[in-house]
């Protein structure tokens, strides 16, 4: 029987992060986006990052863009969070991507979340659940291949008039260039009380965004 991995905490992740530069923490796993040479580059990645993810029997999800290839790491069998087999096959491929001349661009990959207001969360919940298609975690909902943004309700007694709002996860180096630049097209700060951990912001219509990051937070 094989021995359950650990769930790495914070501070372990952070160490751990220091000697890979290439990747973020965010929502539970690792992230970074690598920007090849050419497309047929980026596909010799993902070929290799296969070879390495079978090697290791742990595979992260991937996203081919043209140049560029998107990729997330957690542990499935940990709930979905980081362990030491993260780290190991962040590691393998940081150093694949080296080889073959890819630069790292974590900045690129934003997270999005889907936050819907509501007085009762358990009335509504499986009701979106099977129109989506998504698996129920926790009273979280999550796209079962890691495609589509996930959905989280939360309660209240006063729902904003506006009850969906969008989290948006960026680095946390690059926060404020993000809030800089929305307000510039338009946007207005509701809510900095949590900054830099998130950032409430409305555009003219008064439709929400939340500017998150990493700092602050447990996962």
């Amino acid at each position: 029987m094989s021995t359950q991995p650990a769930i790495l905490n914070v501070d372990e992740v952070t160490t751990a992060l220091q000697s890979l530069p290439d990747w973020r923490r965010r929502l539970g796993g690792l992230h970074t986006v690598y920007h090849a040479l050419s497309s047929v580059d980026a596909v010799e990645l993902m070929y290799r990052i296969g070879q390495v993810a079978n090697e290791l029997d742990h595979h992260p999800d991937l996203d081919w863009r043209y140049d560029h290839v998107f990729v997330r790491t957690s542990t499935h069998s940990a709930g979905s969070k980081i362990t030491a087999k993260d780290i190991e096959l962040a590691t393998r491929i940081s150093t694949l991507a080296a080889h073959i001349g890819a630069s790292a661009e974590p900045e690129k990959f934003r997270t999005v979340e889907i936050g819907v207001d509501t007085t009762d969360p358990e009335a509504i919940t499986q009701t979106w659940s099977e129109a989506l298609g998504y698996r129920n975690k926790d009273g979280e909902l999550r796209d079962p291949w890691g495609r589509g943004p996930s959905v989280w309700f939360q309660k209240t007694p006063t729902p904003d008039a506006s009850r969906l709002h969008l989290d948006i996860w960026v680095e946390d180096a690059t926060a404020d260039d993000v809030l800089v630049e929305a307000e510039k097209a338009g946007a207005s700060r509701l809510d900095e009380r949590f900054h830099p951990t998130f950032t409430v912001i409305a555009d003219d219509d008064g439709n929400r965004f939340c500017i998150c990051t990493a700092l602050g937070r447990s996962h």
